[in-house]
């Protein structure tokens, strides 16, 4: 008898493992397919499984192989198969992500709406790219953002960043210095500028975070960049159910890396938070903000951030702040050493505001043409290439009910660079557009075309910074030295977290 009962529950949960199973991997995806078609979407019919991620797969393998022309129509490179689903079925088209359908929304209108309500359209979860490296306030949902977000905001104030300008300053003035030495013979020699620039970068947040335990910031800087290339490595084990667990090489150290920027962190937190405990506010730097900023909500609501909460915060400082800034600096000196009448009226646009002395906080609101300059090129090449979100339930958009488990990508350099919105000119680089400003830049769309930061209520906290980051470094480089592409330089951006130069950035740096 109890035999005969086993059996049954056995045989019952098999039954419903397999029809759960089923539904996964057919029933639900071809609902939601004829969905789709029904809708006017129009994509390639549904793969078990697997769905399009061969050819994704394939089409992004081939695309980080070679480089391409020296162009800034590089969304094909850069998005190479949604470019060619988009190419091939419209603008109303869909891919499949393994067995969930992703829909493409490029209209201006529609994506503001996506964004401007975060609650009904939260990110994917889980994802196993992101989740893997990132946590913390890009991650976050609902209340626990909301408290996050409240917490954190005082780090990224005007006032708070204007106090961090001589860190800021100081990095930049290190690595001209280091160019200056390389220059000094002959005045002139050919530098891949990126590994100066992306180290940069992880200096100037290392200083800004965590201020007199710089050192200790640097190496933190160095491990987390090794967790961003170990990732890509995994990218296949991640999506595999239970990969990650595997003990590979790969896994492995990307575990002991994890463990080891925890213990560092733990340590770095817990001096800082002793120091605050006993009225010794020190640095004003983001960690220390945001400490204080935790400890007062805490007095005043009872709740605020664990310690974990602090470290994947401080993890994501690293990879949101360096990443973001070294890119954008980067593809600007490519593009000033492609257009270089704009690099002329830059550095002359510098000498006016600073001349050749020490740039100062307040100076930085009058360079107009940099700000221009810094817009076209987050245009043209964006940190983020595109965003998706996630509906849990029926949600309307525009005059669409959109079904629970279908996502939402929004290819945010196919918007960049598309004609209808910025013109027949819009992979050209043409920094006058936004002379007046954002909201006159495009054609039709508006701001809501213009997306490097995104937009709404979950808009980059740290954009104020990455700006004035940004400006200060091109106006000192600007103020030192001028540049040009060598003959060695091969256009490659390439998307990992963000766009970085694949092949590197060869210039010819000439010292003034």
């Amino acid at each position: 008898m109890v035999s005969k009962v086993v059996i049954a529950i056995v045989v019952a949960i098999g039954v419903m493992i397999v029809r759960k199973v089923l539904n996964w991997a057919w029933l639900k995806p071809k609902k939601l397919e004829k969905w789709l078609r029904d809708e006017g979407y129009k994509g390639n019919s549904y793969k078990v499984v697997v769905g399009d991620m061969e050819e994704l797969s394939t089409m992004m393998m081939e695309a980080k192989s070679k480089a391409m022309p020296i162009t800034h129509d590089i969304t094909s490179h850069v998005l190479p198969f949604d470019h060619h689903i988009i190419s091939k079925y419209g603008k109303r088209s869909f891919m499949w992500f393994g067995p969930t359908p992703r829909i493409y929304i490029t209209d201006p209108e529609l994506i503001k709406e996506i964004l401007w309500r975060p609650n009904e359209f939260q990110k994917p979860h889980p994802e196993p790219i992101r989740d893997s490296i990132i946590a913390g306030l890009l991650a976050s949902e609902g209340r626990k953002w909301t408290k996050h977000r409240q917490i954190i905001n005082p780090a990224f104030h005007l006032q708070n960043i204007k106090s961090m300008f001589s860190s800021i300053s100081l990095s930049c003035r290190d690595m001209n210095d280091k160019w200056q030495l390389l220059t000094a013979e002959t005045g002139v020699m050919e530098v891949d500028v990126w590994p100066f620039i992306d180290n940069l970068a992880g200096d100037i947040i290392s200083r800004t975070a965590f201020g007199s335990c710089y050192e200790e910031g640097r190496k933190i800087f160095r491990i987390q960049k090794e967790q961003t290339y170990l990732v890509i490595q995994r990218l296949l084990m991640l999506y595999l159910p239970g990969g990650r667990f595997i003990p590979t090489k790969a896994n492995k150290k990307f575990k002991e890396n994890d463990n080891k920027l925890k213990v560092m962190l733990r340590t770095i937190i817990d001096k800082r938070k002793k120091a605050i405990d006993i009225g010794e506010h020190g640095d004003n730097d983001l960690l220390g903000i945001l400490l204080e900023s935790n400890s007062k909500e805490i007095e005043e609501d009872g709740i605020g951030m664990s310690m974990e909460d602090v470290i994947e915060e401080c993890k994501l400082f690293y990879l949101a702040g360096s990443e973001t800034t070294s890119n954008l600096i980067v593809w600007t000196m490519v593009c000033l050493s492609l257009h270089q009448e704009w690099q002329i009226r830059a550095r002359q646009e510098v000498q006016q505001v600073f001349g050749t002395e020490e740039l100062n906080f307040d100076g930085l609101k009058h360079l107009k043409i940099v700000t221009m300059i810094l817009n076209e090129v987050l245009r043209l090449y964006p940190p983020a290439v595109m965003v998706t979100r996630a509906t849990s339930k029926e949600t309307k958009l525009g005059n669409m009910m959109i079904p629970s488990g279908v996502h939402i990508t929004i290819p945010i350099i196919y918007v960049h660079h598309d004609r209808e919105i910025w013109g027949e000119d819009a992979t050209e680089f043409k920094p006058e557009r936004f002379s007046e400003g954002v909201a006159n830049a495009t054609k039709t769309g508006g701001p809501s075309a213009f997306l490097p930061f995104t937009s709404g209520p979950r808009v980059c906290i740290g954009q104020n910074f990455a700006m004035i980051e940004a400006k200060t470094a091109i106006a000192k480089i600007l103020q030192r030295f001028s540049f040009q592409l060598s003959p060695s330089y091969t256009h490659s951006p390439f998307p990992v977290f963000t766009l970085p130069p694949r092949f590197g950035a060869h210039l010819i740096l000439r010292s003034i």
